[in-house]
């Protein structure tokens, strides 16, 4: 569509996710360690109730339990233990390489794939929403984070059983999925895209501080409509 082959993303999605992906074109690929590296914003929701072998809605069911209170007394105090730095293992269906080969090819083989704990940082983690058996939060992490884990370890850490069910990725950086186009729309403009493309500066832009500040959980009704 834009006539070269120098084409590179900012960081996968996960199969059921929506949002932001950023795309690096020409010169630009070569910021693509710095996108990966990035802080990330989603809005993700959390259904209690069952994990799956993929800590998302896309895996069998490995375990079902009853869906906890879920109301501010009880969750909270969960909350507060995944913020920060913090040690996170990774789903066994992960992109990590284990002994040259993705965890997840090996997972889907069948194997039992053991992976190490790694630190983390989340820097907010808050509730929007509560409407059992979900549970809606505003997330802002660092790079390497797993959504899905996080969803995991706190039906565990609220003595249930949970998995992630949808994801949206608000932003990467300073770049934000609202200002974004669908693949729809790419296809509908076709090489006139390239009057569209954004400087490459953008890429290297920090995250926006309102992702920072308390009041900006609206934001998350914003990327909805993105």
């Amino acid at each position: 569509m834009l006539g070269t082959r120098r084409v590179g993303h900012g960081g996968t999605l996960d199969p059921q996710a929506t949002g932001l992906l950023p795309v690096l074109v020409g010169p630009a690929t070569k910021f693509a360690d710095r996108i990966h590296e990035a802080t990330k914003v989603y809005d993700a929701l959390v259904r209690f109730g069952s994990e799956t072998a993929t800590d998302d809605r896309e895996g069998g069911v490995t375990r079902e339990s009853a869906v906890p209170a879920l109301d501010a007394d009880a969750i909270e105090p969960a909350l507060a233990a995944f913020r920060g730095v913090i040690a996170q293992v990774p789903p066994q269906y992960a992109a990590l390489k284990v002994s040259g080969r993705p965890a997840y090819a090996r997972a889907r083989r069948g194997e039992t794939v053991a992976l190490a704990a790694r630190s983390v940082q989340v820097f907010r983690l808050e509730v929007t929403e509560i409407a059992p058996p979900d549970l809606r939060l505003f997330v802002v992490c660092s790079s390497g984070t797993y959504v899905r884990a996080i969803a995991r370890d706190l039906g565990r850490a609220l003595g249930s059983a949970a998995h992630l069910a949808r994801l949206r990725r608000l932003a990467v950086g300073a770049l934000e999925a609202r200002d974004a186009l669908t693949p729809e729309e790419l296809r509908a403009r076709g090489r006139e895209v390239t009057r569209l493309l954004r400087p490459a500066n953008d890429a290297l832009l920090t995250l926006d501080p309102r992702f920072l500040e308390r009041s900006a959980a609206t934001i998350v009704g914003a990327g909805e409509s993105a």
